[in-house]
């Protein structure tokens, strides 16, 4: 059987990876020691500077309260709060996740742009790079700001708030999923496959699985990355499947089905235990964090004067990463099993083992995957097996 990489092919590969498993090693102990540094030292001035900000800003925008088109705004803003105050709160989260940005602002500009380049799979330049991650910022500063609101806002009216808030969010979280096709839309332009004989093989798989879906669609994603990448997006209605314009240029349609089929494994994955586990876990860790804010007021942390206290954001930051850091290695075990499965259904849909075999190596070579990462990296909690050992599995074609 021919090699999955030449010699040079790699140590190209482990020359790109290297510096990524220093940073995967080295980043939990960089992230502790960051949310420490917060919770320690820097949560007051932040706190202070978010507060002198905000009065700043009354004083020169505080007519914006009373015109016409504004001022149901405000109003809304100072109901869902509860009292005055939401603009530092607001400002105080933001100011935080800046400051955490703004530091990690050169490694990830060289690991997401310079490394990339360096190793022939990024296509961006540098004006489309800073708009994708400005786009990225914004995204997550409107989230922030509606988690502060939201949540902070209904816990300082409701003793059981994190009961009202939870159930819903859970119900969220089951129907989310159907969002999925919009969500990259963001980033990428999609069309439309054209008519032909890949799409016609594609509708004829999918009856073949049983698998109703709205359109196939060509992500246009050679304007930033070289990587080939094919997958579902969404569910009932508006599962899309979505192949980007580089899987059509490496692959045959062989091999293109091949990975169709495999994302068709995931369809049929139960996935309704999960989502149930996940929105009950939602609900017991919103209860716990109540339990943190009531804790936190009575004795006083991070200068807390009251309940639900702003101040208590990196404290519930820092809460979730040790959750994350625990549970990602027990859902990267259950994410690898379900890859290996999915591998299985595509060769029971297709029959062709020699396809997906080829699509597998091409997908490796593209991609520029390590065929044997370290094992420590693989338990920490990587999502797909090693693509050495997904190839060693497949049957004789």
């Amino acid at each position: 059987m021919e090699p999955l990489f030449t010699p040079e092919q790699l140590a190209e590969i482990h020359a790109f990876h290297r510096p990524i498993y220093i940073r995967a090693a080295v980043a939990p102990f960089a992230n502790l020691a960051l949310l420490l540094l917060i919770l320690g030292v820097l949560v007051q001035p932040l706190h202070r500077l978010s507060v002198a900000i905000a009065a700043g800003l009354e004083r020169r925008l505080g007519f914006l309260r009373t015109t016409p088109v504004s001022r149901a705004f405000f109003h809304a803003m100072d109901r869902l709060w509860g009292e005055p105050g939401w603009g530092a709160a607001v400002l105080f989260a933001l100011s935080t996740h800046l400051f955490v940005s703004l530091l990690f602002l050169p490694v990830d500009v060289w690991f997401s742009y310079t490394l990339e380049h360096r190793h022939g799979m990024s296509t961006q330049t540098p004006a489309t790079f800073a708009y994708d991650m400005l786009k990225g910022q914004l995204m997550a500063a409107f989230a922030i700001s509606a988690l502060v609101i939201g949540m902070f806002g209904l816990a300082r009216k409701l003793r059981n708030w994190w009961l009202v808030l939870g159930v819903p969010v859970a119900l969220l979280l089951l129907i989310s999923g159907a969002l999925d096709p919009y969500r990259s839309r963001l980033f990428y332009k999609q069309k439309p496959l054209p008519d032909g004989p890949l799409r016609t093989r594609i509708v004829e798989l999918m009856d073949k699985a049983d698998i109703a879906f709205a359109d196939v669609l060509v992500e246009e994603t050679s304007v930033a990355s070289r990587r080939l990448q094919a997958y579902f997006a969404g569910q009932g209605p508006t599962r899309t499947i979505v192949l980007n314009d580089i899987i059509l240029k490496e692959l045959s349609e062989d091999e293109v089905l091949a990975a169709v089929a495999h994302e068709a494994g995931h369809v049929h994955e139960s996935k309704w235990p999960a989502r149930a586990a996940s929105s009950l876990a939602l609900v017991a860790l919103l209860f716990a964090l109540d339990r943190l804010l009531r804790l936190s007021a009575a004795r006083g942390w991070f200068g807390a004067t009251r309940f639900a206290d702003i101040r208590n954001l990196p404290l519930i930051s820092l809460l979730f990463f040790l959750l994350m850091l625990t549970a990602r290695p027990v859902s990267g075990a259950f994410s690898r099993e379900r890859e290996y499965e999915a591998d299985r259904y595509a060769l029971r849909l297709t029959g062709d083992v020699a396809s997906f075999r080829r699509m597998l190596v091409k997908a490796a070579r593209v991609n520029k995957m390590d065929p044997a990462p370290p094992r420590w990296l693989v338990l920490k909690g990587m999502s797909h097996p090693p693509i050495g050992e997904r190839i060693a599995s497949l049957p004789p074609s």
